[in-house]
């Protein structure tokens, strides 16, 4: 993945973080009050807007430093949003209580993402 990709899906991902957060907070309280999943669904938002940031921070990186490791973060941060924080989305809306199995596969995503960040930055600086 290019600087400028990087950068264009942390916009994409951050106005998404804002834009799920409300509609969880407002739109779909009641949901998530009787599934018992109010906190599951902060949860999510909370570590796609983390990793929306380091998106946005790898892009920067990436304009002053050339190293393939920061390609590799910033597929491991996707990953991981789509798996961790969607797993959990899901798990929040629906209840289907398999959907946990799945979310630490995106937490590993997320550790994979930060660690190609300091290889990227220790191989290359």
């Amino acid at each position: 993945m290019t600087a400028k990709t990087i950068l264009i899906l942390g916009g994409i991902l951050g106005a998404l973080s804002v834009a799920i957060g409300a509609f969880g907070a407002h739109g779909l309280e009641a949901t998530l009050t009787a599934n018992g999943r109010l906190e599951t669904f902060e949860t999510a938002v909370k570590y796609q807007f983390y990793h929306t940031l380091a998106l946005i921070l790898l892009g920067i990186l990436m304009l002053n430093v050339q190293s393939n490791y920061f390609s590799y973060a910033g597929v491991s941060f996707l990953i991981g949003i789509v798996i961790f924080s969607g797993s959990l989305y899901t798990l929040s809306l629906t209840n289907m209580t398999w959907l946990g199995a799945i979310t630490p596969i995106g937490g590993l995503a997320f550790i994979m993402g930060w660690v190609f960040m300091i290889l990227g930055v220790s191989k290359s600086v």
